[in-house]
């Protein structure tokens, strides 16, 4: 077919022509295994199980990129005519830079303990029917792309900025995707003026023309509302913790008491001896289908894990950000002691999460004013914007509900009232 559309819920027909040759390599890209196994890959983890709308794929999302990234250098172009030369490179790079994902996507990552930058280039260099249509666009292609996906280098700073940056192709596309699957109305961005103020600086890096200051303030309050009330809410905190202990207790159990198949054998007991093809062979449904079957089958300890997760029996976790440190490890301690005092293995119940966010980092990617005189830093013309460079803890005491009511009890009087508002 000389022609391919795909019909996207927030972007419309993305229309594909083979008669453009960066847009017939995009369409042998989609068609390779690697990258249709995307669509067995979910966008958000487990947050299917708080907000059940949740279900989209990395395929799906990346097709947004694309889309994003084509409509950016649309208007790039416009100022800047040399950067025709690189579309192959950045409508690969956009499209593909997911394509090394494992299961349950950024959960997977700490499940398992890989990240996915270093695996897309990897698979970019390595798998033949990716670097093969690669090469055969222009040769070279194949490791600029690995490059740019896993090191975030590329000569253009313009088109490296449009795939690794503070306000990218990804970061536009999933704040928009995550917000619609979730229901959420955090991200109704701007977009449109967001692109449109997309410009070239006199170094040759990507600015904002000061018309779109606050399209993209707004997109950076939209980033940090989504952090807290959807990526980091704490029941998708508890169905990380609760994956990342089922890997950890299989792995530690071995496979002489816990049933794999020889890909998730590897992925267990042997994943820095991972080939191309046993990393390809693990998705949310290999995964999922090990979780069901240890649930059936396996140690009791992994059983109860697997059960919480399958059944949506899910641990209650409380908000101890106000604790300090020493009073968090405390605590825990607390919940293991009430925990097993009612007849719960704590190990398998008990836990405390904690991380740092901000809704800006000036430091990488930092963005940039251009009004054709002067460029500045974006917060140096913005105090919203500053107010996000401060980064914000979060910290959850993971629990079982059988000792919620009196270990709340005790963390009101230990850090006031407001602290046991945070309930499960």
């Amino acid at each position: 077919m000389s022609q391919r559309t795909y019909h996207d819920p927030l972007h419309g027909a993305i229309r594909l022509e083979r008669s453009n040759p960066a847009e017939a390599l995009v369409i042998d890209l989609i068609d390779t295994a690697p990258f249709q196994r995307l669509r067995r890959i979910r966008q958000l983890g487990p947050a299917y199980l708080t907000f059940h709308g949740a279900e989209s794929s990395r395929f799906t999302h990346s097709l947004g990129v694309l889309q994003l990234a084509r409509q950016a250098l649309t208007g790039l172009k416009r100022m800047a005519p040399e950067l025709e030369a690189h579309t192959g490179v950045l409508y690969a790079a956009a499209l593909l830079h997911d394509v090394g994902h494992g299961p349950l996507s950024h959960s997977g990552e700490e499940m398992y303990g890989l990240h996915h930058e270093a695996w897309s280039g990897r698979l970019i260099r390595e798998h033949p029917q990716l670097r093969q249509r690669l090469e055969a666009y222009a040769p070279g292609t194949a490791d600029a792309v690995a490059v740019l996906l896993s090191h975030g280098h590329y000569p253009n700073a313009a088109f490296q900025a449009l795939v690794t940056s503070q306000l990218d192709c990804d970061r536009l596309d999933y704040l928009l995707r995550d917000s619609y699957s979730t229901g959420t109305s955090y991200g109704q961005l701007d977009l449109e003026r967001i692109l449109a103020a997309l410009t070239i600086a006199p170094d040759g890096g990507i600015a904002l023309n000061p018309k779109g200051l606050m399209a993209v303030e707004h997109y950076l309050v939209v980033r940090n509302l989504m952090y807290r009330g959807v990526y980091n809410h704490r029941l998708n905190v508890v169905c990380n913790w609760l994956l990342t202990q089922a890997i950890a207790t299989a792995r530690r159990l071995g496979p002489e008491a816990v049933w794999a198949d020889e890909a998730m054998g590897r992925w267990l007991w042997a994943p820095r001896e991972l080939d191309l093809a046993s990393f390809l062979a693990n998705d949310d449904i290999r995964t999922g289908y090990h979780l069901q079957r240890w649930r059936e089958q396996g140690p009791p300890a992994l059983q109860e894990l697997c059960w919480r997760l399958l059944e949506r029996h899910l641990l209650k976790a409380t908000d101890v950000s106000r604790l300090s440190p020493q009073q968090r490890l405390e605590f825990l301690a607390r919940a293991r002691q009430l925990s097993e005092a009612a007849g719960l293995e704590a190990e398998q119940c008990c836990g405390l999460r904690q991380q740092q966010s901000r809704g800006y980092h000036p430091y990488k990617g930092g963005l940039r004013l251009w009004d054709g005189q002067q460029l500045g830093a974006l917060e140096k013309r913005s105090a919203l914007v500053r107010s996000l460079i401060q980064p914000t803890e979060m910290a959850w005491l993971i629990h079982p509900a059988e000792v919620s009511a009196p270990l709340r009890q005790e963390l009101a009087l230990a850090a006031g009232p407001a602290q046991a508002e945070a309930s499960a």
